[in-house]
């Protein structure tokens, strides 16, 4: 090598200079602490950074998925799912991963040059599913009313929203990239469907769980062993309680009376609130409509188009309009009332039926109008446009808001002087000296209910972080309460003798399986020796009950799914018996009456159904098998990493 250098020919010079520089550039990326590590790790505002894998990678740059963005799209899936509140941090979790996986297969599919133009944008969208709004009849809507339908229908700036849009595309492309050459072979589609068409008819006998605890009767004997064998278990069975003192803040208690709602105060709020006053624009119309299903044939599309055209003939001709709806009219809403639809925000119509519908006035009729449901001939009634409601209008309900929101800031700062005043002279005084009444409870659990306020379950959230004996303040649903904790009562175990049917309850629910799954085994092998699943349900005394003939995605009663462990039965043969079928409350023994397999013809008639279930599913399984080793090959190059604040967070799912 040194004679190659020593050669005079300055591009092999020139090679191995990059080469040494690359190296050393790579020993100090590795062996110096911090350098292109990612600056965002301590960041709260960081969910995550990704970067490609290897050397390029560390010198280019990150994507960074902010903590922001994650908590926008958990809060809106937590309101779509209608979830509780405490599901958020778990759902921040999931939102987070499945965004640094959006960006992993970003920058896969950028490397493969899958990249999306907007000329590949726009050939989408005048040729994909949005083309019926963007370009009904093929025309462009024009770019104001573009802007509107983004807006109101994905409530995102257009260049969010083609940005996003040309994101999904490319994934897509990446995704038939990796699973364009799946195929699945013609014997394995018959052998699917041979499967999932097969029927049976069964008889089965039923063993319950909840009737074999009720047959497990231990003695005391039995239960003090249990309980003594389970002492962790019951270590904190009887939960923590505390006594606590307390006096009501309520308007009565004001000292002064409620603070009144001023002229300038509902002016003032008038002026902030012009949003929640606003209508939005309506429409009453009447409709006729032929319909035409998505994905219809130009030929259908055209009868249809035809269809309307004479409907509105002879609408021009001087028919009933509501006459002819009733006829002809394909809107099984509407057409029994002779098209009518109410008053309706044009926001919820279709853009197409609503910007036609705005541009007549009362008593007008439209000509043909094309939206996604099919050909409208459209008739308004009535236009009510976006205004504001005057003060006059909704003066009272501002004066009711004002004073309740005035009173309660007026309740929350008097019971904020009158926990310090108690921190000072103690409560009992506090209240003495303001004319309250303390209110001593009983022991209370976190659940428990203080019956003379209107809702205690603040005031024992905040008791039950409270240290004794220092006064606080908690909301009370009708105003406020200054408490104190006098006493707690730590978590125990509780007394032998006052816990025992609920040591019962236990020790039954923890013998049930062993029993259910010895007389299902005892069951099912005496059928089999018997060859006769009813013989051997008498003589157990066991009721014997008959299905119907049934396929895979059938519920039988008492056993439920056939998807699930009873599902044997589809592999048994006809007089076949099975073993134990134990779904946890109940468990079976099933004995095969009548099997149906599908015909050859059957199979015939469902094959390319059957082939395209079949190519879904394996497709679904080789980009899945594509993204875990795209992962984990991210991931062990250090290519993710998470903020440290994230990294303490429970794994979703």
């Amino acid at each position: 090598m040194i004679r190659i250098l020593q050669k005079d020919n300055w591009i092999i010079k020139a090679v191995f200079a990059v080469i040494i520089i690359f190296a050393i550039g790579a020993m100090t990326i590795t062996l110096v602490p911090g350098i292109f590590d990612n600056g965002d790790t301590n960041d709260a505002t960081v969910f995550a950074t990704v970067r490609s894998p290897g050397l390029l990678g560390r010198l280019s740059g990150s994507t960074p998925i902010t903590t922001a963005d994650v908590q926008r799209e958990a809060e809106q899936q937590l309101q779509q799912q209608k979830l509780p509140d405490f599901y958020l941090p778990f759902l921040v979790t999931r939102v987070g991963q499945q965004q640094v996986l959006r960006a992993v297969l970003k920058r896969e599919a950028d490397r493969m040059g899958l990249q999306v133009s907007d000329e590949g944008l726009t050939t989408f969208l005048r040729t994909g599913p949005y083309s019926q709004y963007l370009f009904p009849d093929g025309k462009f809507i024009g770019e104001d009313h573009y802007i509107d339908f983004v807006e109101q229908e994905f409530r995102l700036p257009v260049k969010d929203f083609e940005d996003q849009l040309k994101d999904d595309l490319e994934l897509q492309r990446l995704q038939s990239l990796v699973t364009g050459g799946v195929t699945v072979s013609d014997s394995a589609v018959r052998a699917e469907y041979l499967q999932s068409g097969t029927k049976v008819k069964f008889q089965y006998a039923v063993v319950s769980a909840a009737d074999l605890q009720q047959t497990i009767n231990p003695s005391d004997a039995d239960l003090q062993t249990f309980f003594q064998q389970n002492a962790a278990r019951y270590a904190t069975a009887m939960p923590e309680t505390r006594k606590i003192e307390f006096f009501s803040v309520d308007s009565s208690a004001l000292p002064g009376g409620k603070p009144a709602v001023t002229d300038a105060d509902i002016q003032a709020y008038y002026a902030a609130h012009q949003a929640d006053y606003k209508s939005q624009e309506q429409v009453k119309t009447r409709h006729i409509l032929i319909s035409v299903a998505k994905g219809a044939d130009a030929k259908t599309d055209a009868a249809a188009k035809a269809k309307a055209q004479d409907v509105l003939r002879q609408v021009k001709a001087g028919g009933n309009f509501a006459d002819l709806a009733k006829k002809f009219s394909d809107d099984p809403g509407s057409k029994d009332q002779g098209g009518e639809l109410p008053l309706i925000p044009t926001s919820s119509l279709d853009p197409a039926y609503a910007q036609a519908a705005m541009a007549l006035n009362p008593g007008q009729t439209s000509d043909v109008v094309r939206s996604q449901f099919g050909y409208h001939i459209i008739q308004t009634e009535q236009k009510q446009p976006a205004q504001v409601k005057s003060l006059a209008d909704v003066r009272d309900s501002i004066v009711q808001s004002l004073a309740a929101s005035q009173s309660a800031a007026a309740e929350q700062n008097q019971a904020n002087q009158l926990a310090t005043e108690a921190q000072k002279n103690g409560l009992q005084k506090t209240a003495e000296a303001h004319g309250l009444h303390v209110t001593t409870t009983d022991y209370l659990g976190k659940t428990g209910v203080i019956a003379s306020l209107p809702d205690s379950s603040g005031l024992l959230t905040a008791a039950f972080g409270a240290a004794k004996g220092a006064p606080q303040m908690a909301s009370t649903g009708e105003g406020y309460a200054v408490f104190q904790v006098d006493d707690v009562k730590a978590a125990h175990a509780p007394a032998f003798a006052d816990y025992k049917s609920h040591l019962l309850d236990d020790y039954r629910q923890q013998k049930a399986p062993e029993l259910l799954n010895d007389k299902l085994i005892k069951l099912s092998d005496r059928a089999k020796q018997l060859n006769d699943l009813s013989k051997a349900a008498a003589e157990m005394n066991l009721p014997l009950q008959t299905s119907d003939l049934v396929g895979r995605d059938a519920q039988v009663p008492q056993i439920g799914a056939l998807s699930g462990a009873a599902s044997v039965v589809f592999t048994l043969p006809q007089g076949g018996i099975s073993g134990p079928v134990n779904e946890g409350a109940n468990g079976a023994v099933l004995q095969v009456l009548e099997k149906q397999e599908p015909s050859a013809d059957d199979i015939a008639k469902n094959f390319d159904a059957t082939k395209s279930k079949l190519l879904d599913q394996q497709r679904q399984e080789a980009f899945s098998i594509f993204v875990g080793s795209l992962m984990d090959r991210y991931e062990k190059a250090g290519a993710i990493v998470y903020s440290k604040k994230q990294s303490d967070l429970p794994l979703g799912n």
